[in-house]
């Protein structure tokens, strides 16, 4: 589970950081690094959304931050 907890993250940040290079600069590093595939490009998009919600049900599920008060 813990695992698969990182996985996710990590998914997440490489596509914020693909994110934040298109905002910035206009060049889309995520249709680049699909080779311009289309399908691939939303694939990946598509994993980032099922990782996003898993990791919200993660946070439900498990409370991490329950003993921090």
């Amino acid at each position: 589970m813990r695992l698969s907890c990182i996985v996710c993250d990590i998914l997440l940040i490489f596509l914020g950081l693909c994110g934040g290079v298109y905002a910035f600069t206009g060049f889309n590093l995520l249709w680049f690094l699909c080779f311009y595939n289309q399908i691939a490009a939303r694939a990946l998009l598509a994993c980032g959304f099922v990782a996003a919600l898993f990791n919200i049900y993660s946070l439900i599920a498990f409370r991490p931050y329950r003993g921090l008060k």
